[in-house]
């Protein structure tokens, strides 16, 4: 095992060997693959970098000490509460991605009922599209899962989740929209039985969060789900997904400010004083937060309008052209960027078709359940949808021409 140098490199050096490190990476900045990226152009990128580069060392800790970055988080919340349904009484914490932003929420729906209801045997209901990142954080919060599975339509069943509820369920989870499918949960329905019941309803908007409203302004049918459906406790947002932000950027919404309280760490038990907290984090780089204020405010409501306008035309031309290639098959209904595209055909195997895409310098995310091809598109997808669709073409025949597989079933990329 290497360890750190006795003589440092050069500058010089040190980004050449990082640039020589990324050669086998995959192509992002074409297309080449629809998970992990989120990219408009170069002029979004320069604006990124450079407002991280202002904060690059700031830590949002202290915000006694950097009153700015306070003022950045504040208006990047309050732009995002505008968007997404919040009154005067809504709220919202700044956190460093979806994952946290569960966590966060979980955290405060037990928090909640076990002050208020004396839960101790806590448990939370989801449909079974629903994240794994909740099983994640109830692990870790002592919480159980209870997954059911989604109804018609590839949507949450929510008389199948009322069924599984009881005196000891402090959680529902709506997706809008899921991952696995691209379709929204019936928000409306999911939060007016938690409102019935007592108990705290989540929205886990991640993907949807900064995309929906704006393709609904494109006239598609996207269902109610901000925090001003009634019922609606709480919604997960992630800035650095389609609000276009770098990496670390992420929002809990709550339609009740107050509510923050129940996932807010605070204690003497030191030396030093008082710690309080509504992160999970300590350090909070302050160059998230300034490149999500940038991003926003560079991109506009007509920037994110293009944006969602470029996905959908994407959507629409790699629909059109898959659905067209014997053998394949859309899976619907998805709502917005995502969709999965399978075998129609017995005899075609999918996993060969994935192989020859992946042959050809596409990464491939593999769909488990129906087996087939998952994509979630952003907006650089719009250049390199027609090029899509003929490399899928020609990966059918190669298929069907009988070349091995090298990427199967238990391979896939999410």
């Amino acid at each position: 095992m290497a360890g750190i140098p006795a003589t440092g490199a050069p500058a010089d050096a040190i980004l050449a060997a990082l640039r020589d490190r990324k050669q086998g990476d995959r192509d992002w900045r074409h297309g080449r693959l629809a998970v992990y990226f989120y990219w408009l152009d170069e002029e979004l990128e320069r604006v990124q970098q450079q407002a991280y580069l202002a904060y690059w060392t700031e830590n949002n800790l202290g915000q006694r000490a950097f009153p700015s970055l306070k003022s950045l988080e504040d208006e990047v919340i309050a732009m995002a509460l505008a968007l997404l349904g919040g009154d005067a009484r809504a709220g919202g914490t700044f956190t460093s991605g979806g994952s946290e932003s569960i966590f966060l929420a979980m955290m405060a729906a037990r928090n909640r009922a076990r002050a208020q209801r004396g839960v101790t045997q806590p448990n939370i209901v989801l449909p079974n599209s629903a994240h794994l990142t909740f099983d994640r954080a109830a692990e870790a919060l002592g919480i159980e899962v209870r997954r059911v599975p989604i109804g018609p339509g590839l949507r949450a069943d929510v008389a199948a989740m009322e069924a599984r509820m009881d005196d000891d369920t402090v959680a529902l989870v709506g997706s809008a929209p899921n991952y696995p499918f691209g379709t929204f949960d019936p928000i409306a329905e999911i939060a007016a039985l938690a409102a019935r019941h007592g108990a705290w309803m989540h929205v886990d908007a991640c993907v949807g969060g900064f995309l929906a409203p704006y393709v609904r302004r494109l006239g598609h049918d996207i269902p109610a789900f901000e925090l001003n459906v009634p019922g609606v406790t709480s919604m997960s947002a992630d800035i650095h997904k389609h609000g276009m932000a770098p990496k670390g950027a992420s929002l809990l919404l709550v339609a009740d400010a107050a509510d923050r309280e129940w996932h807010k760490f605070e204690s003497r038990a030191w030396q030093r004083g008082p710690y309080a907290a509504y992160t999970t984090q300590g350090t909070r780089p302050g160059g998230a937060v300034a490149a999500a204020w940038a991003a926003m405010n560079h991109l506009g409501d007509d920037g994110y309008l293009r944006c969602a306008r470029l996905i959908m035309e994407a959507k629409a031309i790699m629909t059109a052209g898959i659905g067209a290639i014997p053998g394949l098959d859309i899976l619907r209904p998805s709502d917005l960027g995502i969709f999965v595209w399978r075998a129609s055909d017995p005899a075609l195997d999918i996993g060969k078709v994935a192989a020859a895409l992946d042959a050809e310098g596409w990464l491939v995310g593999r769909q488990q359940e129906p087996d087939g091809i998952h994509l979630h598109l952003n907006p650089i997808h719009r250049e390199v949808a027609g090029e899509y669709v003929e490399a899928v073409a020609r990966a059918v025949a190669a298929a069907r021409g009988g070349q091995n597989s090298r990427i199967g079933a238990n391979e896939r990329t999410y």
